[in-house]
């Protein structure tokens, strides 16, 4: 079973990973066959960084851009992804991520049988992604 708040070094300093795991309904289906929008995990990706930023900071702080995010696989209704959030660096209010997005279950897409699923073993990587964050200034709340 994996923790929910592992912890990597970056430079010597402890910093925090955060990874979530979720199942992605029906509902964040946005296009036929229960295909999900690249939209959604992004969100995801912002939910990490906003664990994270917390836990470092005490601030859910703001995201302000992605420097290059890749879709790799489809993700489908039904799939469960563990989506994590690196700190890579951090400035004096700026926080520098890396994400990555796993299908670790696939659902089925045969009809037939639709609450069938399987585990990946390997895992595939959908999504990878870098991007900045911002905390306020001390005392501007």
């Amino acid at each position: 079973m994996r923790s929910n708040t592992p912890t990597c070094f970056l430079r010597g300093t402890k910093a925090i990973k955060a990874i979530i795991r979720v199942r992605i309904s029906q509902h964040d289906a946005h296009y036929g066959g229960g295909l999900v929008s690249g939209a959604q995990i992004l969100g995801l990706f912002g939910d990490a960084a906003t664990e994270v930023l917390i836990r470092q900071d005490g601030d859910e702080g703001l995201f302000v851009a992605y420097d290059e995010v890749v879709f790799l696989a489809p993700v489908y209704a039904g799939d469960f992804l563990e989506v994590s959030a690196t700190l890579e660096r951090k400035g004096n209010r700026s926080r520098k991520f890396s994400f990555q997005a796993i299908k670790v279950i696939e659902a089925s897409r045969d009809l037939s049988q639709p609450s069938k699923a399987h585990v990946l073993a390997p895992p595939v990587v959908v999504a990878n992604a870098s991007g900045t964050c911002v905390i306020p200034r001390q005392g501007s709340k």
